[in-house]
């Protein structure tokens, strides 16, 4: 009996430039249903930040077409993940698997998320990993409509101890969110991009993960960086999280006082977010563009 195969394929998301941004595996489950250990096992195989899990869903009563999403790391599930949202809707979209629609939705543990095509302004990648610019250009995206993740205050006491873990910066501002994860703000995006991590300090701290950030440089052309460190969900450090921004964008446009953002994720990989704060219906828009590097497919 021949086995069935399961067409995956590996995304750079937040970029248009190969093995730049961040990867994710995008696997099409479409006829074949799979349980959650054999997920995870996949998932772990990749060894990626993310891998997405697309299941078509017919008769939902939407204009657009829906899909199940589901987003594993290597070690586990997570309820929100942008790039792996932004890869697995350039799949549907490159493969055909979505022909007269330029918008698709998504049904994950986050609700209903869309994803569209739309015409907007762009950053060239290759300006910035030559000057640290941002060099704009018109260009098609897709648009993720995602959840505001909320800023909260962190208790004053605990500053002393994350300075520690983070190998004792100065600490401009510090936050919680509710993912779980930490928000440190630096005191400037050149001591985000310098910073360089101890893991096991990281692996220690409260919460998920650690996320810095501190506003860009005079000139670069973008708002703020950032950086985020996941080591306890299999992440050491995430290129481009598009679900970290859904925090960063809150928390910035309180400081800054706008709802438009250029922000770049100064990973060694480093990636690019065009974003939107829809503040009156709790909402960021994150645009973006991908590239796929690698296709293939699973034996079940």
């Amino acid at each position: 009996m021949a086995k069935k195969l399961v067409k995956y394929c590996v995304v750079d998301a937040f970029t248009e430039t190969a093995f730049k941004g961040n990867p994710a595996a995008v696997c099409w489950l479409e006829g074949t249903e799979k349980d959650d250990k054999w997920l995870q096992s996949v998932a772990t195989e990749f060894n990626l930040s993310q891998t997405g899990f697309l299941t078509p869903i017919i008769d939902h009563g939407s204009e657009n077409p829906r899909f199940k999403l589901r987003w594993f790391t290597p070690v586990t599930e997570v309820q929100l993940c942008g790039h792996a949202t932004l890869a697995a809707s350039h799949f549907l979209f490159e493969y055909g698997l979505v022909k007269f629609n330029n918008t698709i939705e998504f049904s994950t543990l986050s609700g209903i998320l869309t994803a569209k095509k739309v015409p907007e302004r762009r950053i060239k990648d290759s300006s910035v990993a030559e000057n640290g610019e941002a060099q704009i250009q018109s260009n098609l995206l897709i648009e993720l409509n995602f959840p505001i993740v909320a800023v909260s205050d962190f208790n004053d006491l605990e500053v002393s101890a994350i300075s520690e873990i983070l190998n004792g910066v100065s600490i401009v501002d510090l936050k919680k969110i509710a993912s779980n994860d930490i928000l440190v703000v630096l005191p400037s995006g050149k001591e985000v991009v310098d910073f360089e991590p101890q893991l096991d300090k990281i692996k220690k701290a409260p919460g998920r993960g650690i996320i810095i950030t501190g506003l860009a440089p005079n000139g670069s052309g973008f708002d703020f960086y950032s950086r985020f460190f996941c080591p306890k969900y299999g992440i050491d450090e995430d290129p481009v999280c598009g679900s970290a921004h859904c925090a960063l964008a809150a928390y910035w446009s309180d400081k800054l006082g706008k709802f438009d953002f250029l922000a770049y994720q100064a990973s060694p990989r480093s990636g690019i977010l065009d974003i939107h704060l829809d503040k009156k219906n709790q909402r960021v828009l994150i645009r973006g563009k991908a590239i796929t590097v690698m296709e293939g497919s699973l034996l079940v």
